[in-house]
């Protein structure tokens, strides 16, 4: 059988044969890039830890006036909170003593503030104080072995019968390691098990998880190396690991379905592997390019931390779609015809014809396009309503697990200081000269503004505004009635910072700023909230350009568009119902109400828009290759949802059991991004494939191909899949072969829309490489 075009094997196609013909070399080039990639990591290779800093906001600027103006503010500050059941803690001086001079001994401690000596330390019943210890840096990327010299530290405390606990960030150093080794393994499992019963090959079951696993290894040793030279978030190991392992089992076993039907229908190994990759390898290219494209959308957002947060996802998105055109060709080139020689059942390929049960779906469909298209928007609607009371916010301490330390500090501050307490912020005042020079003036103002913020609403308690030792500044406590993650919290905190502060330093000179953790983590919200629409825009026009390219009908791109906004939202809503409303929580290990990550909902966007292309291209190729060879829109629609159905539906068992599988992650973050993700490749999969999609490519009918002239005459041409060039003599096996090619428009009239006769000229099957 000749599967090339007359104009000769691209480079897609070239390349893919030459990983076949020398698979051992390739097999050799990934094993020593893992083993270099690893050992580099190891040595030079970073930790991964939350950085919120916003470099020219006012909350950044305030701690950037302490740390210049006071000693000691400089750093990050972790709480250790001490309580004692058997009296005030008063009663442990000398404990408390020893214990304040040995971490001030320890490397990378800047500061520790006596608890017994320090203004509001102790707690108003006397049995619980803070000890705030400042680091040079955050104290959570720090070896884990350093709390051993903390817990050695504190040790004069715990012989004294009085009980420690870390707050955060020093207590994330003592959370348990993320249950990510499981999760994957939970994936695998799975992912083995739709692939047997799904395909029946073994050998066709092992070849996408070998690809899939030594690509993710090869990407987190390279993440980790990154993060030794730049700073990511924790949670970017856990994303990449999601995304990696997801898709690059996806992509790989598009890869081998399409090797395996080539096979079916007589192709020689070599040249087989060669037009897979040349078909469904440019598939997979333009599908990574989207989502790395998407995910690359998230530097608009100006904000570092998701920018990196991004770049790790991309990352381990790219090395999977490297690995899948050319591990996965050297495999298929080792197995060549013995790829279904060990099955579990009898293989089978993508099922054609009009009794398939995808078949008979699609033409039922066809027959009340309107009652499924209804059904599937209200479905959606219904799952999108709790996204209407969306609360972006900063899931801490308190959303956590009683075993781990710093929701026990947590916990301990609560009863002993109120909730607030848990998120104190600090008024900072940059007086003017005037003000520095006269301590009358500067007294004046500061009764002035304490008698203002302890008028605000919500306010618990405001300290003294004290002076900066140069003068320069004064520098006063607020703390809220309620907990950070709180509504009101936020609300207050917006108050203090446009009315407040600004109306009781008005006509002084002075400049006001409210900073500290709580503030900041705020600010971060207000920042990416406002960059939400921003985000939406880029990725949204970015992918209608996409598939207006490659699809060519501005019909089909915006229909893309829109049905996905539809499915995201679904998504959103259910991480609302789950999290937010505490519906369900607990049984993922969130034991309360709490906001939505701010950065989840951003990084959802993304990456679903992204992944959402995968499918897309893959089902709408096949469709519009069956339109252009026919012009029936229905047959279109039928042939191309049942041919594949059975590849898209394993892949995304696939994808969503590797998703959810991440709800076992300690972070509550990644359980949001797993649940969301999770959720919405279901959507995509079930309700837009199985009934918005060809419902509305129904009632659409052909002006789904419609295209005016200029556009087609103006848009370059970007085929996801190659052209095929079947023999005369067996017209049909063009569509066996090429189950997702996607003819050139060229095929179509001028125009761009299809031809008025089924039997046009124009529709024939296009021979050869005809750019």
């Amino acid at each position: 059988m000749n599967i090339q075009s007359a104009a000769g094997p691209g480079l897609l196609h070239r390349s893919g044969r030459w990983c076949a013909r020398h698979a051992w070399r390739v097999i050799a080039v990934w094993v020593l890039l893992l083993v270099g990639l690893g050992l580099a990591n190891h040595t030079w290779g970073g930790s991964f830890a939350d950085s919120f800093s916003l470099p020219g906001t006012s909350t950044q600027t305030g701690a950037d006036l302490l740390k210049a103006h006071t000693s000691g503010s400089g750093g990050t500050a972790a709480p250790i909170v001490i309580t004692s059941d058997g009296g005030p803690v008063t009663g442990h001086r000398e404990a408390i003593d020893a214990a304040v001079a040995n971490l001030g001994r320890l490397p990378d401690v800047l500061s520790v503030a006596d608890p017994l000596t320090t203004p509001g330390a102790v707690s108003a019943d006397g049995n619980t104080a803070q000890m705030t210890v400042r680091f040079s840096s955050n104290p959570a990327t720090f070896d884990p072995s350093y709390l051993t010299e903390v817990d050695a530290a504190v040790q004069p405390l715990r012989a004294d019968h009085v009980t420690v606990e870390y707050g955060a960030p020093l207590g994330e150093l003592a959370t348990p390691k993320s249950a990510d080794h499981t999760s994957e393994a939970i994936g695998l499992a799975v992912a083995v098990l739709v692939l047997l019963i799904g395909f029946g090959s073994v050998a066709a079951t092992g070849l996408p998880l070998l690809t899939a696993v030594l690509g993710l290894a090869v990407s987190l040793a390279g993440l980790g190396l990154l993060a030794g030279h730049f700073s990511f978030g924790q949670a970017s190991p856990t994303l990449a690991a999601m995304m990696g392992l997801g898709v690059g089992i996806d992509y790989a076993l598009f890869l081998a379905t399409r090797y395996r039907a080539l096979l079916h229908a007589g192709a020689e190994p070599s040249e087989a592997v060669g037009h897979t990759v040349a078909t469904s390898g440019r598939a997979v290219l333009v599908a990574a390019a989207t989502v790395a494209m998407a995910l690359g959308g998230l530097c608009v957002s100006g904000v570092g931390f998701i920018a990196t947060l991004g770049v790790a996802a991309g990352l381990s998105v790219v090395v999977a779609a490297a690995a899948t055109v050319t591990l996965t060709p050297a495999l298929l080139g080792l197995l060549g015809r013995r790829i279904d020689r060990l099955h579990v059942r009898t293989p089978v390929a993508e099922p054609t014809g009009e009794a398939d049960v995808w078949h008979r779906w699609a033409v039922r469909v066809s027959r009340r396009p309107w009652l499924f298209l209804v059904s599937g928007l209200l479905l959606l609607g219904v799952l999108s309503v709790p996204l209407a009371s969306l609360q972006l916010g900063h899931v801490d301490a308190g959303a956590q697990s009683t075993s781990r330390t710093d929701r026990r500090a947590y916990d301990l501050i609560t009863e002993g200081f109120g909730p607030g307490a848990n998120g104190p912020l600090t008024v900072v005042v940059h007086l003017d000269s005037r003000q520095v020079a006269d301590p009358a003036l500067r007294q004046d103002l500061a009764t002035s503004l304490q008698r203002s913020l302890a008028a605000v609403p919500g306010v618990a308690s405001v300290t003294p505004p004290a002076p900066s030792p140069d003068q320069v500044l004064l520098i006063t406590t607020v703390t809220p009635d309620t907990g950070p993650q709180d509504r009101a919290t936020s609300d207050l905190i917006h108050t203090l910072q446009d009315d407040t502060v600004p109306q009781a330093l008005s006509g002084t000179g002075a400049t006001g700023y409210i900073t500290g953790t709580a503030a900041a983590t705020q600010t971060f919200t207000d920042t990416l909230t406002a960059k939400l629409p921003l985000i939406i825009g880029v990725v949204v026009c970015a992918a209608f350009l996409l598939l207006l390219t490659v699809f060519r009908s501005p019909l089909v791109a915006l229909k893309a568009a829109v049905l996905n906004l539809f499915s995201i939202a679904a998504a959103y809503g259910v991480v609302v119902a789950v999290f937010q409303w505490g519906w369900g929580g607990a049984l993922f290990g969130v034991t309360e109400k709490v906001p939505v990550e701010s950065y989840v909902p951003m990084m959802m966007f993304a990456i679903v828009f992204g992944l959402s292309m995968d499918y897309e291209v893959f089902l709408l190729s096949r469709i519009r290759e069956t339109w252009l060879r026919s012009g029936d829109n229905h047959l279109a629609v039928a042939t191309g949802l049942a041919a594949t159905a059975r590849v898209i539906t394993c892949a995304a068992l696939i994808m969503t059991s590797v998703f959810l599988a991440f709800l076992l992650s300690t972070n509550v973050a990644v359980k949001m991004l797993a649940l969301g993700l999770g959720v919405s490749v279901v959507i995509d999969a079930t309700v837009v494939r199985l009934l918005l999609v060809p419902a509305s490519m129904y009632l659409f009918g052909r002006a789904n191909w419609w295209l005016p002239g200029w556009l087609d005459r103006f848009l370059p041409h970007l085929d996801p899949e190659g052209p095929v060039d079947a023999p005369a003599s067996s017209p049909d096996v063009s569509s066996d072969v090429s189950s997702d090619a996607l003819p050139d428009s060229s095929s179509t009239s001028p125009s761009g829309s299809a031809p008025d006769s089924p039997s046009a000229p124009a529709l024939a099957p296009p021979r050869g490489d005809r750019r």
